[in-house]
């Protein structure tokens, strides 16, 4: 019998002999590579905490003792070790589990989570609910070093340090976010990982002492009592020790024996205690050992060579923006570009290698971006902060404040606006319309086609004011492009004007909307159709026209609240339109995992779905 099949629910792992973890840690590592080769999902982050994983369901009991993970896209290995095994078969697929800690799955997975840097302030919230009810669990956060460039990260340690019962917080240091890591921390990470300086001093001043008569071992309780001093002295900054959080390792990260018993001696301390272990992304798979950033997320792939088994498409949105970045900073040599981490997910790798002292990476920390772009500006360059949709969010206040009040020329370059698809509901971008559009000043963009974003980038880096373009994740493509009208500042695009019933569209809806007239049209219904373009502000003019049809139909992927048919729909009202009115638009809701075709279909986005509910009316 495989060990593997012996694990069956939480606590499993416990009944092994420790003779037999070496064995079930490959077969782990088997099942990962062999899984998500078929079903695609992150690998390398998954194969490189196994035995961490593994240790830390040898120190816990579920579900009583607490476990978060920052990101959760690293929980495979917990969903396996919770009995989850079977789950692996539909992983990311719709109705199938999640490739995140779901509630919902399993009450070992606390916070739906996917974003990166909370899981700190979340335990400390666990801790303080722990004192105020009288409970003894265990409470653990695991957050990697990438995260920990993160804003969030630092308030959570600041309060952290003023814990008095105990909080273990487990730092999976593998050099890596998504890309390799950038910054401060970076470095400060680094200079532990090498430093041996001060354990090797320790251990020379001890064993030298402890041999003089008489003295030598009250020197060495003096030496001992002042050993913070020491550290300080030896180890650049002592960071965490000075924020009151006591400080272990570095450990190997695929030593499960060194790992239990550093967690058993830090859960012995009142108050908050890090433990830093180091491993190896990818660790087990030669492919995803290698490139770890490519194999962070991946599509279906042949196991003997690592290439993906998905069938070749044209140019993305990505790549398209990634062209059309290099063309422009040849042209514009104002123009800087930032990311958060991500770099090649959104297509600034080659603008790096080509404009280096342009290009700026500031790690997993979007509200930084933004700031940090407000202050080139006000320096006299363009910045384009090229970033998901589901992580700007995570910078409003910023957008709001530091650059829209300010009028800074920022670009806002939102990649994966509306679904996404597989990652679920953590990284639909499917609210960037609402939180942005009613922000005075900011122009927002969606482009119908590749060629349509090209021009909207140019448009917008030389534009005084702050913009903002949304493109879908996929392909781009050449929908309506025989006949581009220019960019205008706030100007719809008429495709067709003649008709009763008018489709309003924005960007990947337009070429919906094409296809619905189409289908319309089979059935006598002549449909007008208008590329929105602008968001914000809408086409006055638009407007105005729309009055004159007998049914007015916005298209958009994004939630109904707050997006643009809501606009639409008080203009109408307000003007004492009496015709009828339809908003395609997804629900106001949390839009789970499954493939962008079917959550479209299933959400009523796509043509046919959308032409039905039109003749309905």
């Amino acid at each position: 019998m495989r060990i593997l099949e012996k694990i069956n629910k939480a606590n499993d792992i416990r009944n092994l002999r420790p003779s037999e973890y070496e064995a079930l840690a490959d077969q782990i590592r088997e099942f990962l590579i062999e899984h998500v080769s078929r079903t695609g999902g992150h690998l390398a982050s998954n194969l490189g905490v196994v035995e961490l994983t593994m240790a830390l369901h040898l120190f816990l009991d579920f579900p009583k003792d607490k476990l978060i993970w920052d990101v959760g896209h690293q929980c495979y290995v917990h969903k396996i070790l919770t009995g989850r095994a079977d789950g692996f078969e539909q992983l990311r697929k719709y109705g199938g589990m999640s490739g995140f800690p779901k509630r919902r799955e399993s009450n070992t997975d606390l916070f739906d989570s996917g974003h990166s840097s909370n899981s700190i302030s979340e335990a400390c919230g666990l801790v303080r609910a722990r004192e105020l009810t009288g409970g003894k669990e265990k409470v653990v956060a695991v957050i990697g070093d990438g995260a920990l460039t993160g804003g969030l990260a630092y308030e959570g340690l600041n309060n952290a340090g003023q814990l008095k019962s105990n909080l273990i917080l487990v730092l999976n240091d593998n050099e890596m976010s998504i890309a390799k890591n950038v910054g401060g921390m970076a470095s400060y990470l680094g200079k532990i990982r090498t430093s041996t300086r001060y354990e090797d001093l320790k251990d020379d001043v001890t064993s030298t002492l402890e041999k003089i008569p008489l003295v030598g071992e009250k020197l060495v309780r003096q030496i001992r009592r002042s050993k913070e001093s020491l550290k300080q002295f030896m180890i650049p900054g002592m960071f965490f020790e000075q924020m009151n959080i006591t400080y272990v390792g570095p450990i190997d990260g695929h030593n499960i024996g060194q790992m239990y018993e550093a967690f058993l001696a830090a859960s012995r301390k009142n108050g908050p205690v890090l433990v830093h272990v180091i491993t190896k992304k990818g660790k087990g798979y030669d492919c995803a050992e290698h490139d770890p950033g490519q194999f962070h997320g991946v599509d279906a792939f042949d196991v003997e060579t690592g290439k993906s088994l998905s069938e070749k498409q044209g140019d993305t949105y990505t790549d398209v923006f990634a062209a059309a970045m290099n063309e422009l900073a040849a042209k514009y040599r104002n123009l800087v570009a930032i990311t958060a981490a991500m770099p090649d997910g959104t297509g600034l790798s080659e603008f790096k290698t080509k404009y280096p002292r342009r290009f700026f990476d500031v790690g997993i920390a979007e509200e930084h971006a933004v700031s940090f772009a407000a202050g080139l500006a006000a320096g006299g360059f363009h910045p384009v902060v090229a970033v998901y949709s589901t992580f700007l969010q995570r910078a409003y206040d910023q957008i709001l404040h530091d650059v829209c009040l300010n009028r800074f020329p920022v670009t806002f370059a939102i990649d994966r606006a509306g679904i996404v698809g597989s990652d679920g509901e953590t990284h639909q971008g499917i609210f960037d319309i609402s939180y942005l559009t009613h922000i005075p000043g900011l122009l927002v963009m969606a482009p119908k086609n590749a060629a349509e974003l090209k021009e909207m980038l140019e448009f917008c880096v030389t534009s005084a004011e702050p913009t903002a373009i949304r493109y879908p994740r996929g392909e781009a493509g050449d929908a309506f492009s025989q006949s581009q009208a220019p960019i205008r500042r706030g100007e719809c695009e008429w495709l067709q004007r003649e008709g009763e019933v008018l489709l309003l569209a924005a960007g990947s809806m337009v070429e919906v909307a094409g296809k619905v007239a189409q289908l319309l049209g089979a059935d006598g219904i002549c449909a007008a159709v208008a590329n929105v373009r602008f968001l914000a502000p809408l086409d006055a003019k638009m407007l105005k026209e729309a009055l004159s049809y007998k049914t007015v139909v916005t298209l958009e992927e994004n939630v109904a609240r707050g997006g643009f048919g809501e606009e639409v729909a008080a203009y109408l009202l307000g003007q004492g339109y009496r015709g009828r009115f339809l908003s395609v638009a997804l629900p106001d809701q949390f839009i789970e995992h499954g493939s962008q075709a079917e959550l479209r279909k299933v959400y009523g986005l796509d043509a046919e779905s959308v032409a039905q509910r039109i003749r309905r009316l």
